[in-house]
């Protein structure tokens, strides 16, 4: 008997038969937790592999405009909110710079993918939309989170400043409701822009603005009434203010309002997000 023949009369490792699953049916019933941590991974390890220029960059600029500000003043000594000035404007800063560079990363990790044709990468793996989302949601809070170490470190450094956290369970929370709120703007700016001219009008027109003018250099309680109601109406307020909160023990509105504001209008944001991803507007062809 020849060799041909005994392989033909042998068990054929290949005769399993192949299930073949109607469309739209996953394989994967449950969370991905592979493939979210792995999307996860790549878009921490892409801001970290140029770490000077996302993480210690942003912190030495917030850091300048605490120098500049309290230098400024001189032997002035103004108190805002029963702490000293210095020790006012530290924790917005601290936030702001967070927030910002959520909302950098977030903004472009898709717009990336579409301007160099990669953005099969995000769409081809066995992640849902949700998977999608949250893995690029939680990359740019540890973004966040990092720059806002960096910054609050070199802020415990410098003399005359203090930043010991009054209330830690308000730095965590703010802090997370606030990068994740940029976050997921940035994931919105990202599916809608087609260039980084798009992302960078977003980012100079709406998001700088909402920051500086939402009370992280001054207390809202000296603006006009018609100024003040503004100030309420943008949601950067709260986070700031709750942030605020977390280390001088005192805000210009009310904490728990803040908190669950941020909250519903981060579920709100989530869930646009996911219907824009799911719609697959301007990601597929």
């Amino acid at each position: 008997m020849s060799i041909h023949q005994k392989t033909a009369q042998g068990p054929d490792r290949d005769s399993t038969p192949i299930v073949q699953l109607p469309d739209g049916v996953r394989m994967i019933r449950h969370v991905n937790w592979i493939g979210l941590k792995t999307l996860y991974m790549k878009e921490v390890r892409r801001f970290f592999k140029v770490q000077l220029q996302t993480i210690w960059a942003p912190a030495i600029t917030t850091l300048l405009y605490l120098i500049i500000f309290t230098v400024a003043l001189g032997t002035v000594k103004p108190t805002v909110l029963g702490v000293s000035f210095a020790d006012f404007i530290a924790p917005g800063l601290i936030i702001m710079g967070m927030m910002q560079n959520a909302f950098a990363n977030s903004s472009f990790s898709l717009l990336v993918g579409k301007i160099q044709g990669t953005i099969v990468d995000y769409l081809m793996p066995p992640l849902s939309n949700a998977e999608v989302l949250a893995a690029l949601t939680a990359a740019a809070v540890t973004r966040a989170f990092l720059v806002g170490g960096t910054i609050w470190l070199a802020m415990a450094l410098w003399p005359g400043v203090n930043v010991t956290p009054a209330h830690f369970w308000a730095v965590l929370w703010f802090g997370l409701m606030g990068s994740m709120l940029l976050a997921l703007i940035g994931v919105m700016t990202s599916i809608w822009a087609e260039k980084f001219d798009h992302a960078a009008a977003i980012s100079n027109f709406v998001v700088a603005p909402a920051a500086l003018l939402s009370g992280t250099f001054y207390s809202v309680d000296k603006l006009s009434p018609t100024f003040q109601v503004i100030s309420h109406a943008n949601p950067f307020f709260y986070a700031i203010s709750g942030f605020r909160y977390g280390f001088i023990g005192s805000a210009d509105s009310p904490v728990e309002f803040g908190a669950f504001l941020l909250l519903g209008i981060n579920l709100a944001l989530a869930l646009i997000c996911y219907l824009l991803l799911r719609s697959g507007w301007k990601l597929r062809a």
